[in-house]
């Protein structure tokens, strides 16, 4: 259910996500501390339900919600459900401003795909944008020093697999709502993990309840306001608005853990913004045949 494209209204929406996932950010540094990954993952999307109710209320109940793309969401989500596991277990290993940096080599891939499958536009300039990408994230792994930490690895797969996420939410937008999108991605991902928390459960502090439920409120919400943006426009133009997340994390993650980033990361990810503020020019118009 796409709607006219607007990219001021994109923008918008990807404000609110930016914003929502910089307090994750922070919330599962914390969580992370206290409990494993699996369980946080349960507890954001059975508190997702809580939270979402009301929207479902609202919008007429659960038959607004039914869906004849059911294989699509399932896939979709259990994508995103192991690039979540792996950002969370990046977040432990690695500073919180690297995590993200490399987590922005998203729109590279995601605009690969969405060439390959949607059959979106891919210019000269979101070309460069993607060699700028690859360039920067080799200079904050830098696979010739011989000192890659496993952390940088794991944060790699999760862009890769929030790109391919990415993507297969683009093409749902185009029969499905925000709020059908977001309800069936807490139905997979609660199914997903419920085994695994039964076997690392443990009860939580006060301290750590209160991050986790912060997390199901960012986790929830950030992900309509994301299925919003792309309703507005192309996945290759809505992901890289995000480009504010890096400094804002980076930033964060000095303030709040005195974490500091070298020089190569800070460049590299000056690269990797770089390319896609270049994404973000919007592409010439296709010339018309003459009549």
């Amino acid at each position: 259910m796409s709607k006219s494209p607007s990219i001021p209204m994109a923008a918008l929406w990807m404000a609110g996500w930016l914003s929502l996932m910089l307090i994750m950010a922070i919330a599962g540094r914390e969580t992370t501390r206290e409990l494993n990954v699996f369980q946080i993952m349960e507890m954001r999307s059975l508190l997702g339900f809580v939270l979402l109710y009301p929207m479902i209320h609202r919008a007429g109940g659960f038959a607004v919600l039914k869906t004849a793309r059911l294989p699509e969401h399932i896939g979709r989500n259990l994508i995103h459900y192991g690039a979540q596991l792996c950002w969370f277990v990046a977040l432990t290993l690695i500073p919180i401003g690297q995590v993200v940096a490399i987590e922005f080599t998203m729109p590279i891939w995601t605009a690969i795909l969405a060439a390959t499958f949607l059959s979106e536009r891919m210019t000269s300039w979101r070309i460069s944008a993607i060699l700028l990408g690859l360039i920067g994230v080799v200079m904050i792994v830098r696979p010739a020093t011989g000192e890659i930490n496993p952390g940088q690895l794991i944060a790699l797969g999760a862009a890769i697999g929030f790109g391919i996420s990415m993507v297969l939410v683009k093409s749902l937008t185009r029969t499905e709502t925000a709020l059908s999108i977001l309800f069936w991605m807490l139905v997979v991902q609660s199914i997903a993990g419920f085994v695994p928390t039964l076997f690392v459960w443990s009860w939580p502090s006060t301290y750590a309840w209160g991050w986790v439920i912060v997390i199901a409120i960012c986790g929830t919400f950030s992900h309509y306001c994301l299925a919003s943006a792309m309703r507005y426009a192309d996945a290759s133009i809505v992901v890289p608005m995000d480009f504010l997340r890096v400094p804002l994390t980076a930033t964060a993650g000095w303030l709040l853990y005195s974490e500091r980033l070298d020089a190569w990361t800070v460049f590299g990810a000056a690269l990797i913004l770089f390319g896609n503020l270049l994404n973000l020019k919007p592409a010439a118009p296709v010339p018309t045949a003459a009549r």
